[in-house]
């Protein structure tokens, strides 16, 4: 007979809270997200170990589509079955889709809204410095060794000097990882917290037959993901702009591996000059809007959506084209999840396999560390360079384009989360409510 699992593991209602609160405060990319979520499920609520957080992130960095919603997706799963991996990948998507889906409406409807602009750029700010912090944090707990702090500065030269493939990068990491168990074996999915164990590591081991009574319902939901992402193309395919959007965001759906700037540029191309859904200037408002805005950034691809179904039928259309959108771009994310996860977790404890995540692990490391790096030449600089040196490319700021309020809020935001301890939200807020302040102030002084 199987022991009693832990008392204090979270219920259903529970999770649900906190995956809603998650996908209410996911700023900042990939980067901010799963710096998120790893403080409020591992540092805060040790609902996860490191070693299970960090095993489902180098799975779903494997994965095409957002990585940090399928994150979601795969802790709700092994938290509370199906319902909590649905529940935790659509809390992740909503909170921020509506948001868009307004913003959307209202670019439309008046362009540009500088209150709102003032209120994210804060947010912008402060996200800056949680991505810092969770960079900081998974590297002194995940690279233990020489080679993996080699592999994670690797993994950011070739990112952010050479512009390589990001899959190319990964299953280079991996390849090491599978050939060198031995050099990973302190650190990567295998390092653990000091003190008693996660509540959902402790689960497992009363129940260690767990993973296998999921596994049959995972596989059957991935099924009917398969079958949900599907059903529309087929039906629309033929029609003069539904059967386009449908076909084109679902090509893109499994080709955006290393997260949505890598198909940004292509969406753009193909969007504003071969269907002409929208101008090139919307395009880079709706990025601009996706980029400040909780969840994906892939929600970029909504905002297109809705301008397309808006030009073909008023409001109403654009509300379908966005929900269409949404709908052929994370549905496949269920599947990739729901169908890979109970294999993923079979290899848990295989040493070479162990060591190929692992190695994944560390090049995430290098790969959080470029993202970061990129969104804070962009928050704190008006402009940036790109010098070539050979085959590398350097982004360099240009330093008399730095933004004074930025910078200011950036520190005040760092402030407020090392030293007076304020935790995610109050600091969210404070530098959401001090951009609003001094941006629509100084915006007012200049005229």
């Amino acid at each position: 007979m199987n022991a009693e699992p832990p008392r204090s593991f979270p219920s259903f209602a529970e999770a649900l809270r906190v995956w809603f609160r998650i996908g209410c405060l996911s700023f900042g990319g990939p980067a901010g997200q799963i710096a998120l979520m790893h403080r409020e499920v591992v540092d805060e609520r040790r609902w996860v170990s490191d070693a299970r957080f960090l095993h489902a992130l180098n799975f779903c960095t494997l994965l095409p589509g957002p990585e940090a919603q399928q994150l979601a997706t795969y802790l709700g799963w092994l938290m509370h079955g199906v319902k909590g991996g649905v529940a935790a990948g659509l809390l992740f998507i909503i909170p921020g889709a509506l948001v868009m889906l307004a913003l959307s409406a209202i670019y439309v409807g008046f362009g540009a809204v500088p209150l709102i602009a003032a209120l994210f750029f804060g947010l912008k700010c402060a996200v800056l410095v949680l991505v810092v912090e969770a960079l900081l944090r998974v590297a002194r707990r995940a690279l233990k060794g020489r080679l993996p702090w080699l592999l994670a500065a690797a993994a950011f030269l070739a990112l952010f000097l050479f512009g390589l493939p990001f899959p190319l990068v990964v299953l280079a990491a991996a390849l090491l990882g599978y050939l060198l168990p031995a050099a990973f074996a302190g650190g990567g999915h295998g390092a653990a917290k000091d003190g008693p164990p996660a509540m959902l590591d402790a689960l497992l081991a009363a129940e260690p037959d767990r993973i296998a009574r999921l596994a049959g319902a995972a596989r059957r939901a991935g099924l009917v993901a398969v079958a949900l992402w599907l059903w529309p193309v087929a039906l629309l395919i033929g029609t003069p702009l539904w059967g386009d959007l449908a076909w084109f965001f679902s090509k893109m759906a499994v080709v955006t591996f290393g997260g949505a700037y890598a198909v940004l540029a292509y969406v753009a191309q193909e969007a504003v000059e071969h269907y002409r859904w929208l101008t090139a200037g919307q395009m880079l408002a709706g990025l601009g809007l996706a980029e400040t805005t909780p969840g994906p950034l892939i929600l970029v691809l909504q905002f297109v959506g809705y301008l397309a179904g808006h030009a073909a039928g008023g409001a109403w259309g654009g509300v379908l084209g966005a929900v269409l959108t949404l709908w052929v771009t994370f549905a496949p994310c269920f599947a990739w999840i729901f169908l890979g996860a109970p294999y993923v977790e079979r290899l848990h404890d295989q040493p070479r396999l162990k060591g190929a995540l692992a190695g994944v692990t560390a090049a995430v490391v290098g790969v959080i560390g470029n993202l970061a790096l990129w969104f804070g030449l962009r928050v704190l600089f008006g402009e940036v360079r790109a010098v070539p040196l050979g085959p590398a490319v350097l982004e360099v700021p240009v330093p008399t384009t730095l933004d004074p309020l930025a910078a200011l809020l950036a520190m005040l935001a760092a402030v407020a989360l090392f030293r007076m301890k304020l935790g995610v939200v109050r600091t969210l807020a404070l530098t959401a409510l001090a951009g609003l302040v001094l941006k629509t102030g100084a915006d007012w002084l200049l005229g």
